[in-house]
């Protein structure tokens, strides 16, 4: 069986429903959002969570939603005098954005325990995090995290990333572009966005954004890259694989993070990375439909028609 940790933030979602002026209340993350994706995806794989909430009842009521969603959260850690942060989700023609309130967010202490890391990462045989992992701790943790992570690669885990990046998170774009380029080179898997890296790191291709992750030691790279073709590096074999465009589009808010799951998902089952990217379009394609970052889907019928 697979281990998979992952690390970050699970925040309150208040995502909009049907009916205008009417909100949901949910709990999602990016690396939360994969972690549940892919226990719901892939059942015989072991899917831990990594972070830090409150005490109070809205962190209770989201251990009891990570447990119900068959996630282990062994590794989830109490700071009493703190909770979880909030995200309200605005759609406009069914693109994103975000207001946040995450200041009192246990999460940001995820990493201050170096023993608690490292014995979550010692029973993992995957572990993933991304650059909202690292954009949430200070300098001090986010050291601590990526030396924990160095070790973990070291000892034969497999360590996989998600850039990720957003800028309002940081101090600067320097330290931005910095920190991630540090947690690519303690990474195996590098997942990125293309227009993101484009944006911030001028690159002009995506294969300049696969060489880039490949100069610092990473060994596998799956480039997003919205509707084109996914552009993946695997050692000396590079490839593309098609997008098939989505007329409906209604929430892109997991777009990424369900992409992620499908990927650690094809793996899992034995799937070649070319194909595992061809089930996580499908996982992708078929969650971007719907409204919110965790939403209902048939894991047998997706199955089916990506093969």
């Amino acid at each position: 069986m697979m281990r998979v940790l992952a690390i970050g933030e699970c925040m309150v979602e208040i995502a909009p429903t049907d009916t205008a002026g009417e909100f949901r209340l949910g709990f999602a993350g990016d690396t939360f959002n994969t972690a549940w994706y892919l226990a719901l995806c892939a059942p015989d794989v072991s899917v831990s969570y990594l972070t830090a909430v409150g005490d109070d009842a809205i962190s209770h009521n989201l251990r009891a939603f990570m447990q119900a969603s068959g996630i282990d959260d062994r590794f989830v850690q109490t700071s009493p005098d703190r909770t979880i942060g909030l995200y309200l989700i605005s759609l406009d023609k069914g693109e994103r954005s975000f207001s946040y309130w995450r200041g009192q967010s246990a999460a940001k202490t995820l990493a201050n325990d170096p023993d608690r890391l490292d014995a979550a990462m010692a029973e993992a045989d995957v572990i993933y995090f991304s650059g909202i992992t690292l954009a949430i701790l200070d300098a001090e943790q986010r050291a601590v995290l990526l030396s924990s992570l160095r070790d973990a690669r070291r000892q034969g885990k497999a360590i996989a990333f998600d850039p990720n990046l957003r800028p309002k998170l940081w101090v600067s774009s320097e330290e931005m572009t910095n920190a991630i380029m540090q947690g690519a080179a303690v990474s195996d898997i590098v997942l990125p966005s293309f227009e993101d890296e484009a944006s911030w790191f001028e690159d002009a291709t995506p294969e300049a954004t696969a060489n880039r992750y490949l100069n610092v030691g990473a060994t596998t790279i799956v480039v997003k890259n919205g509707e084109a073709p996914v552009l993946y590096a695997e050692g000396s074999q590079i490839g593309e694989v098609p997008v098939v465009p989505v007329s409906n589009v209604i929430d892109t808010t997991a777009a990424g993070d369900s992409f992620n799951a499908g990927v650690f998902a094809g793996h899992a089952m034995g799937m070649s990375l070319h194909n595992g990217i061809t089930y996580a379009c499908s996982l992708s394609r078929e969650v971007v439909q719907k409204k919110g970052a965790l939403v209902d889907i048939n894991p047998a019928a997706l199955l089916v028609k990506s093969v």
